[in-house]
């Protein structure tokens, strides 16, 4: 029997007695509190991304954070998109009063082509409309919200936590913060400002900065007291399930050789320490994958026949101990990203997302960024009420 079924017995066991099975112990967590359920882009499984729609349907799950990523527009407001290009994210490209707008630029060393959001104001980005960019995912609510506006997100989370009797929190990513210096619209005093007006100030407000460059967040941590995150990302994983190192885009431009891999010795938390409360790993940091090479062509192969190679086709290796090193730092960890569907998910959990994030709760993260809350939190909720699982889990 699986991890998932046992709980389940075991769920049906505490209900049948009517006994309390909820104060069973606390979370292996650095405070010992529940991990966070953060809405990755809003309840992005189910609609389309940085939408007031899909952060509401997130909070409706219980989410206790939702994650605004933050662009400027050319008139210097700041919406949620995944990224200043949004071509993917919105219909703009069926706009053609906007068609001459198509360009290329260089987004962190990397040439794109399309629409960009500096290059539109407010008013013209709210007459788009947003799109899902994930074509396995549902397509029918295309062309149906608009494209908010930071403080609209922020007002959203507050009047949700005030109905709800609960808070709501909002962690906003800052989205290529050396390109938006280098076209003179700087986020981070903007985004502070509107945390200010909201009377969100201090460490113990419902609000988490993150980054994955570090030189922003250096200057965040001296101009406001809400918490900051180091995002740690990678260039993908080798067969064998090697991390590939990559760089902080604000490190490439500096000259600085130290890769994200280097920000996780003891001594590189440590230095994240001096800025930041916490890190946010790509869950591979803490649980890699290695592929399979049955035909020694030395790339992973298509294990499982279903025409692409991706996490289905790879079988996990052991935890590291980058949680506990970071706990031992004094920092918390939430990692990302968790998706539901099986081509993120590595063959040993057989296709359930449950297995994964008993997993990972198992281990001690502060947090995690899931598309789809509901998953994330009944997940939570089963290790909850029955911590003694985690002896049990792989």
């Amino acid at each position: 029997m699986n991890t998932s079924k046992r709980l389940l017995v075991f769920v049906g066991l505490c209900m049948g007695a009517a006994i309390s099975c909820q104060a069973a112990g606390d979370f292996p967590t650095l405070t010992g509190a529940p991990p966070l359920v953060i809405g990755h882009r809003g309840a992005s499984g189910y609609l389309p991304e940085h939408t007031i729609e899909a952060y509401r349907l997130a909070i409706r799950q219980g989410a206790d954070f939702i994650e605004p990523d933050l662009v400027s527009t050319k008139d210097g407001v700041l919406i949620a998109r995944h990224e200043v290009n949004i071509t993917q994210t919105t219909d703009v490209a069926d706009h053609p009063e906007f068609t001459a707008r198509k360009t290329r630029k260089t987004i962190d060393g990397a040439a794109e082509e399309g629409w960009f959001a500096d290059d539109f104001t407010l008013a013209e980005i709210k007459t788009l409309r947003a799109v899902q960019r994930v074509p396995f995912r549902p397509q029918q609510f295309n062309g149906l919200f608009q494209v908010p506006t930071f403080r609209e997100v922020i007002k959203l989370a507050l009047d949700e936590g005030r109905r709800r009797g609960r808070p709501v929190g909002v962690y906003p990513e800052t989205k290529h913060p050396s390109y938006h210096q280098s076209v003179g619209l700087p986020l981070e005093r903007r985004l502070v400002s509107i945390l200010k007006a909201f009377g969100l100030k201090t460490r113990r407000d419902p609000v988490i900065i993150q980054s994955f460059e570090v030189a922003n967040l250096k200057e965040l941590n001296r101009f406001t007291g809400v918490r900051l995150v180091q995002l740690i990302d990678a260039g993908g994983i080798a067969l064998d399930g090697t991390l590939i190192p990559n760089r902080p885009f604000d490190f490439v431009l500096s000259d600085d050789p130290r890769t994200y891999a280097d920000l996780l010795t003891d001594a590189g938390l440590a230095e994240i320490r001096s800025y930041a409360d916490g890190i946010g790993p790509w869950k591979r940091y803490i649980v890699s994958v290695k592929g399979a090479d049955q035909d020694n062509d030395g790339k992973p192969d298509d294990v499982n026949g279903d025409g692409a190679v991706n996490d289905a086709d790879a079988t996990r290796l052991p935890p590291t101990n980058l949680t506990s090193r970071a706990h031992a730092a004094d920092l918390f960890v939430h990692a990302f990203t968790f998706r539901n569907e099986g081509g993120f998910l590595a063959s040993d959990y057989g296709a359930n997302p449950v297995e994964e994030y008993l997993e990972f709760y198992c281990l001690g993260v502060d947090g995690l960024f899931s598309d789809f809350a509901d998953t994330a939190l009944n997940s939570r909720h089963l290790v909850g009420i029955a911590p003694t699982i985690c002896n049990q889990t792989p």
